[in-house]
């Protein structure tokens, strides 16, 4: 059996299924293969941010259906660090900016989502593309590239059937241990193992426990039980704790030693306990030494695998698949050349970099409650009820969790990344200060009374010119330039607030020029086609990257 079709997508987890409907939303033919069976049914991330939320609404995704799936912010808006579940609260601190302030910022404000319920909704919107199909149950087996497209062969695993499927494009989003990837021979760069977990998931009502503490994470700081619990709502719940797959494997955690696990935890007793699933994990912090080669591109955790300390694997992924899908339609329609897609690792790789080393960076900052807490290299329950007891040691406590704030409240990366340029926050990870210089995203403002953003007028297929004056000129300019382009006007006070232009450094006859990823390729103060011109040229046909 043959199958042709412009773009093949290696797997279908989040962001293979979220590039499958970007595709899809640009009304192009696309399979997405998933050896899995289905969605997946146990949790996994958790923590789906602003800018992932944004491309969600880009790419037409009910969005009143994805926060309907999401933690009330009431309920996950806090992360704690205990003795025990229901023991001594250590500290406790807000878990990112979910709240109405941040409406200022975005328009859809990180939600703790789990990946096993957002993943079906992303499946089912993607089946309401036309010309967009998903496969599960379907292994790739491998790809080989020629100069106009990739043969791949996939096995349906139902029938064993041996499938070829002819694209122009394959872009590899399975997983850390892609075979894609290998298959490139692109080396991996960064430790493997910084640390194995063994992964708990069961169901109990802990809400005794938690008391008026709840929250997303619970932080188990009594070096008899050291673990963390995770809430995916609805008394379903994660256990993580840390082991030694030298000395162990998953098979000596059955039921009744996870379920004693779970037990020792938390006080006051526990009641029933459902252990639903178990498996292991090891955190690394690796990113690919390129992005692809030639017509083949990886995404997400094929491309980089950070350690889960401030929620980044998922949502780097996601952004990945938005810089890629604008690139690959221009480059097939003919308004850009081939070399754009050179720029995709170039952009791609640095965001990578820097969100795996302030990934690393939050892991490496718990380790400053164990000297806080007085627990030595050989620590006991002991010597964390004394360091608890002793009031003079409070001050060093608090210190030590205040430390851990930047693992919870990582703005500047969800929204500020830029391609080119330098950031100018004192801290860029925690700082989000919005910028309409080419390379970063658009900032958000409201447009008038109906819930639309600023982000809202930038479409999915064509580049998108924002004018906020001289309307009349901009549309002829954008007739005459010969590259696609929707213009968009905005004019002060009826349209959007005045103080979004001043932030986006527009002059009064101005405007900005907006990739399909809504991140700023070129502004100006007043008309200048000869500018625009340019501009398209450099963004389009790069000389070299």
């Amino acid at each position: 059996m043959t199958i042709d079709v412009p773009f093949l997508i290696v797997g279908g987890g989040p962001v293979g299924l979220l590039g499958g409907i970007l595709l899809g939303e640009q009304g192009r033919d696309a399979l997405v293969v998933e050896r899995r069976d289905g969605p997946l049914r146990a949790p996994a991330a958790h923590v789906v941010n602003a800018r992932t939320f944004e491309i969600c609404r880009q790419a037409g995704i009910d969005m009143q259906a994805v926060f309907a799936l999401a933690d009330d912010p009431a309920d996950a808006g806090h992360v704690n660090f205990v003795s025990r579940l229901g023991g001594h609260l250590v500290g406790r601190l807000p878990f990112e900016r979910q709240g109405d302030e941040c409406l200022a910022f975005t328009p859809t404000p990180l939600r703790n989502l789990s990946q096993h319920r957002f993943e079906p909704l992303l499946a089912a919107e993607l089946r309401t593309r036309d010309g967009v199909e998903l496969r599960y149950g379907h292994r790739w087996e491998s790809s080989c590239a020629d100069d106009d497209g990739v043969t791949s062969i996939v096995t349906d695993l139902d029938t064993g059937e041996r499938i070829e499927i002819r694209s122009r494009y394959v872009i590899a989003c399975d997983g850390a241990g892609s075979g894609v990837r290998r298959s490139l021979g692109i080396e991996m760069e960064g430790p493997p193992r910084i640390q194995s977990f063994v992964m708990v998931h069961f169901r109990a009502d802990l809400r005794e426990a938690l008391g008026e503490n709840g929250g997303v994470l619970h932080f188990l700081l009594d070096p008899e039980v050291r673990g963390t619990f995770v809430s995916h709502g609805d008394d379903e719940w994660v256990l993580m704790v840390a082991f030694d797959p030298d000395v162990e494997t998953v098979d000596d955690y059955d039921d009744r030693r996870c379920e004693q696990l779970i037990r020792d935890a938390v006080v006051p007793e526990v009641g029933p306990i459902d252990v639903v699933h178990r498996g292991t994990w090891h955190m690394s912090a690796q990113v690919a030494a390129e992005m692809g080669s030639g017509r083949i591109f990886l995404a997400g955790d094929a491309a980089h695998r950070f350690p889960p300390t401030g929620g980044l694997g998922l949502n780097t992924g996601a952004a990945d698949v938005h810089a890629l899908v604008w690139r690959l339609g221009a480059v097939e329609d003919g308004w850009a050349t081939p070399r754009l897609l050179d720029t995709y690792a170039a952009e791609r790789l640095p965001v990578a970099h820097q969100n795996t080393q302030a990934s690393l960076e939050n892991a490496m900052q718990i380790v400053l409650l164990g000297p806080a807490l007085g627990l030595d290299e050989d620590p006991t329950a002991a010597q964390l009820e004394r360091a608890l007891a002793d009031d003079a040691r409070r001050p060093q406590i608090e210190e030590a969790v205040e430390a851990q704030a930047t693992h919870f409240d990582m703005l500047g990366l969800q929204l500020g990344y830029r391609y080119g340029g330098d950031r100018p926050e004192a801290n860029p990870v925690r700082q989000y200060e919005p910028s309409a210089e080419p390379g970063a995203r658009l900032p958000h403002a409201w447009i008038g009374a109906a819930g639309l953003s600023t982000l809202d007028l930038v479409e999915v297929d064509v580049m998108t010119l924002i004018s906020v004056g001289d309307h009349d000129g901009w549309s002829e300019v954008v007739r005459s330039c010969g590259t696609p382009i929707a213009h968009h006007a905005i004019s002060d006070p009826a349209g959007v607030d005045p103080r979004w232009r001043e932030t986006c450094g527009v002059g009064p006859g101005g405007a900005l020029l907006v990739r399909p990823d809504q991140h700023v390729a070129w502004r100006a103060d007043a008309l200048d086609p000869a500018g625009l011109v340019d501009a398209l040229a450099g963004l389009l046909d790069p000389a070299g990257v």
